[in-house]
Protein backbone atom coordinates (compact mmCIF):
# COMPACT_ATOMS: atom_id res chain seq x y z
CA UNK A 1 0.00 0.00 0.00
CA UNK A 2 1.51 3.33 -1.04
CA UNK A 3 1.43 6.39 1.23
CA UNK A 4 -1.22 9.02 0.61
CA UNK A 5 0.31 12.10 -1.04
CA UNK A 6 -0.08 15.39 0.80
CA UNK A 7 -2.73 17.81 -0.38
CA UNK A 8 -1.13 19.99 -2.99
CA UNK A 9 1.44 17.36 -3.98
CA UNK A 10 -0.44 16.61 -7.19
CA UNK A 11 -0.98 20.20 -8.35
CA UNK A 12 2.19 21.77 -6.97
CA UNK A 13 2.66 23.98 -3.97
CA UNK A 14 0.29 26.92 -3.50
CA UNK A 15 1.63 30.38 -4.16
CA UNK A 16 2.83 32.14 -0.99
CA UNK A 17 0.72 35.09 0.11
CA UNK A 18 2.50 38.12 1.57
CA UNK A 19 1.06 39.61 4.76
CA UNK A 20 -0.85 42.87 4.47
CA UNK A 21 0.44 45.83 6.41
CA UNK A 22 -2.29 47.48 8.50
CA UNK A 23 -0.64 50.90 8.32
CA UNK A 24 -0.16 51.21 4.57
CA UNK A 25 -2.67 48.73 3.12
CA UNK A 26 0.02 47.26 0.88
CA UNK A 27 1.56 43.84 0.91
CA UNK A 28 4.42 43.14 3.28
CA UNK A 29 6.92 43.17 0.41
CA UNK A 30 5.93 46.65 -0.75
CA UNK A 31 3.98 47.65 -3.81
CA UNK A 32 7.04 48.17 -6.03
CA UNK A 33 8.48 44.66 -5.73
CA UNK A 34 5.60 42.64 -4.26
CA UNK A 35 2.57 41.01 -5.78
CA UNK A 36 -0.58 43.11 -5.83
CA UNK A 37 -4.05 41.93 -4.90
CA UNK A 38 -4.88 41.24 -8.56
CA UNK A 39 -1.77 39.10 -8.94
CA UNK A 40 -2.62 37.10 -5.83
CA UNK A 41 -6.18 36.51 -7.04
CA UNK A 42 -4.89 35.55 -10.49
CA UNK A 43 -2.52 32.99 -8.99
CA UNK A 44 -5.29 31.60 -6.79
CA UNK A 45 -7.56 31.15 -9.81
CA UNK A 46 -4.75 29.50 -11.76
CA UNK A 47 -4.13 27.16 -8.80
CA UNK A 48 -7.84 26.31 -8.73
CA UNK A 49 -7.85 25.57 -12.45
CA UNK A 50 -4.75 23.36 -12.08
CA UNK A 51 -6.30 21.42 -9.19
CA UNK A 52 -9.50 20.86 -11.18
CA UNK A 53 -7.53 19.79 -14.24
CA UNK A 54 -5.53 17.30 -12.18
CA UNK A 55 -8.71 15.88 -10.65
CA UNK A 56 -10.31 15.60 -14.10
CA UNK A 57 -7.29 13.78 -15.52
CA UNK A 58 -7.23 11.33 -12.60
CA UNK A 59 -10.99 10.78 -12.94
CA UNK A 60 -10.50 9.77 -16.57
CA UNK A 61 -7.67 7.43 -15.57
CA UNK A 62 -9.86 5.90 -12.86
CA UNK A 63 -12.73 5.39 -15.31
CA UNK A 64 -10.48 3.72 -17.87
CA UNK A 65 -8.73 1.55 -15.29
CA UNK A 66 -5.32 3.18 -15.78
CA UNK A 67 -5.17 4.59 -12.24
CA UNK A 68 -3.21 2.32 -9.91
CA UNK A 69 -4.11 4.05 -6.64
CA UNK A 70 -7.63 5.38 -6.09
CA UNK A 71 -6.36 7.53 -3.23
CA UNK A 72 -4.65 9.81 -5.73
CA UNK A 73 -7.99 10.67 -7.29
CA UNK A 74 -9.67 11.14 -3.90
CA UNK A 75 -6.97 13.57 -2.77
CA UNK A 76 -7.05 15.49 -6.06
CA UNK A 77 -10.85 15.71 -6.06
CA UNK A 78 -10.89 16.94 -2.45
CA UNK A 79 -8.20 19.51 -3.19
CA UNK A 80 -10.11 20.75 -6.24
CA UNK A 81 -13.29 21.03 -4.19
CA UNK A 82 -11.59 22.95 -1.38
CA UNK A 83 -9.79 25.36 -3.70
CA UNK A 84 -13.03 26.02 -5.57
CA UNK A 85 -14.88 26.69 -2.31
CA UNK A 86 -12.12 29.07 -1.18
CA UNK A 87 -12.11 30.91 -4.51
CA UNK A 88 -15.90 31.34 -4.40
CA UNK A 89 -15.76 32.56 -0.78
CA UNK A 90 -13.09 35.16 -1.63
CA UNK A 91 -15.09 36.28 -4.66
CA UNK A 92 -18.24 36.65 -2.55
CA UNK A 93 -16.37 38.69 0.07
CA UNK A 94 -14.90 40.94 -2.63
CA UNK A 95 -18.36 41.53 -4.10
CA UNK A 96 -19.78 42.25 -0.65
CA UNK A 97 -16.97 44.76 0.00
CA UNK A 98 -17.54 46.44 -3.38
CA UNK A 99 -21.28 46.69 -2.73
CA UNK A 100 -20.63 48.15 0.73
CA UNK A 101 -18.28 50.78 -0.74
CA UNK A 102 -20.83 51.69 -3.39
CA UNK A 103 -23.56 51.98 -0.75
CA UNK A 104 -21.42 54.30 1.36
CA UNK A 105 -20.77 56.62 -1.59
CA UNK A 106 -24.47 57.08 -2.37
Amino acid sequence: MSPIPAIGALAGPPAPIAPISAASGTTGTGQAGGAGFGDIIGKAIANTEQAQSTADNLAVKAATGDLTDAHDYLVAATEASLTTQLTVAVRNKAIDAFNEIMRLQA
